[in-house]
């Protein structure tokens, strides 16, 4: 077992399935691109652990709180965890989290975005350390997101080729 996945057993966190899209819903694009050493992860929503979206659904500050957006981007870690897994084999080759960029489904005048974020950050911190897991970050409130997330997340990591 790797060291990562040692990590997230230890903490008994489980890596969901592939997020099962509506019926009719297509993506033209991967969740995960690697170019040499750079890897672009596309947005990510929260899931179940079958791969279902996961709730609770709305805008933070309205019908979601800041605790439950917080929690809904640690389930979206395990969610962009889990497809950098089935891209790369093996979570070990991420040598450094680069940038990440939270987009909070918030209501307007909400302006604590990046409390929920800091959901998100705090289990990769958690996961690769301070050295491997510190990140630039952006968190910004917006007016709508695919499925009603409350939050959608995107990132670019390093990897060893």
């Amino acid at each position: 077992m790797s060291i990562i996945e040692q990590k997230l057993a230890d903490q008994r966190l489980i890596l969901p399935e592939p997020l099962q899209l509506p019926s009719g819903m297509k993506l033209p694009f991967p969740w995960v691109l690697v170019r040499g050493n750079r890897v672009y992860i596309s947005g990510h929503g929260p899931q179940e652990r079958d791969g279902q979206p996961a709730g609770p659904f709305g805008a933070v500050g309205e019908s979601v709180s800041i605790d439950e957006g917080y929690e809904a981007a640690r389930k979206v870690g395990l969610s962009i965890l889990a497809s950098l897994k089935r891209e790369l084999g093996d979570l070990d080759r991420i040598v450094g989290w680069c940038r990440v960029h939270g987009m909070v489904l918030c209501k307007p005048g909400f302006t604590n975005a990046p409390a929920v974020v800091n959901g998100f950050t705090d289990l990769i911190l958690d996961v690769f350390g301070p050295d491997i897991g510190r990140h630039a970050r952006t968190a910004v409130g917006v007016a709508a997101l695919p499925l009603n997330f409350p939050i959608e997340i995107e990132a670019e990591v390093l990897i060893k080729e």
